[in-house]
């Protein structure tokens, strides 16, 4: 694992599950995220890839009002 500058770890494997998926479908997945402050699917920005078994998790920010937001995938 490495540590970015805000000491936060980057997950290898989890990046590594990431890149593994076509980038069509990762562009997918980014611009189908449920944000409840919006209350609608928006896209992810701004986003880390976390393993969680036994998939991924995005975690980042709402691209329309910059709330919270993470996607789970197997």
């Amino acid at each position: 694992m490495l540590k970015k500058a805000n000491d936060e770890v980057v997950s290898f494997s989890a990046n590594k599950k990431w890149l593994a998926i076509p980038a069509a479908i990762r562009k997918d997945l980014e611009q189908n995220v449920w944000c409840s402050n919006c209350s609608e699917v928006v896209q992810i920005v701004n986003y880390d890839v976390k393993d969680s078994p036994p998939g991924i998790v995005l975690k980042g920010k709402c691209k329309n009002c910059g709330k919270d937001v993470a996607r789970f995938i197997e």
